[in-house]
């Protein structure tokens, strides 16, 4: 017999106890795991199917790799007759938390784009980061969450053959034979700011035929590894990018699969992992 607080209890009803709270645990966590894994399935409802693009853009990929179960990157993208709406997103937070936040994101850019016939880049961005602050109650006042998202999003034509960029810190690459641009976003995000909310930038430019085009998140510069334990950053990611880009484009996705692979080694992911590639063709 064991004594606790003057209370007399059998090694049977110890382990009888202990047992059932092992249960219990294994129970609740099963419960969770569950409905972590259906909203995963809501939200890749949501999101368009990956292969989809490519019924757009001929030479495409995406790669999406969520830190989690669910991501709190998101990309969307539509065909509108001639014209094509794409974008990559980063939204705060990674996980469940991120996953409403990109659910909240994708339902807004649908409805914005569904709503106005006659949209811009910038004026894209303009309304949804309204209905962020809105729909989180943001104000600007102090202490509160600064939750949003960070976006780049084009709109291309392919009649006139021109694309839109605007972004909200995230840019985008584009690499013409040899020539690689760099449209950098605003420095501001989808949702409250600590300075004032001015109207996010429209960029325009006339696309050439096999233009190469990269839209991405943060997560893959920002993980860490390699030798000296340090982030892969933004020089190399263009660099790789520069040496990959005449690649078919599956190569390309799997080559940056494999560099990711490689830079990581052993060590946990940091975030959410999204690039999107796709070449510009006339015809």
């Amino acid at each position: 017999m064991l004594t606790f607080n003057k209370v007399m209890i059998s090694e049977k009803d110890l382990k009888f106890e202990i047992a059932s709270h092992k249960d219990q645990i294994a129970r609740q966590q099963r419960e969770m795991s569950d409905s972590i894994q259906y909203a995963s399935y809501i939200q890749s409802a949501i999101m368009p199917l990956s292969g989809n693009l490519s019924k757009i853009f001929p030479e495409s990929f995406i790669l999406f790799q969520p830190k989690n179960v669910v991501s709190g990157d998101f990309y969307w993208f539509l065909k509108r007759r001639n014209t094509i709406i794409i974008t990559a997103a980063d939204c705060t937070g990674h996980g469940v938390p991120g996953a409403f936040m990109s659910i909240l994101g994708m339902t807004f850019i649908n409805d914005i784009i569904n709503r106005d016939c006659t949209f811009t880049a910038n004026g894209i961005l303009n309304q949804l980061r309204e209905r962020v602050m809105k729909a989180l109650h943001q104000t600007g006042e102090g202490g509160e969450q600064k939750d949003g998202m960070d976006i780049a999003l084009c709109i291309i034509d392919k009649e006139l053959h021109e694309l839109q960029f605007a972004g909200a810190f995230n840019p985008l690459y584009l690499f013409r034979k040899d020539k690689f641009i760099e449209i950098k976003g605003d420095r501001m995000p989808i949702g409250v700011h600590a300075t004032e909310e001015i109207s996010f930038t429209n960029h325009v430019i006339k696309l050439q035929n096999n233009d190469i085009i990269y839209l991405f998140t943060d997560g893959y510069s920002d993980q860490f590894g390699g030798p000296k334990e340090k982030k892969f950053k933004y020089i190399h990611f263009k660099k790789l990018l520069h040496d990959i880009k005449d690649m078919p484009m599956e190569k390309q996705k799997q080559t940056l699969f494999d560099t990711f692979t490689e830079w990581k080694e052993y060590r946990d992911q940091v975030d959410d992992i999204l690039i999107m590639g796709f070449k510009y063709l006339h015809k």
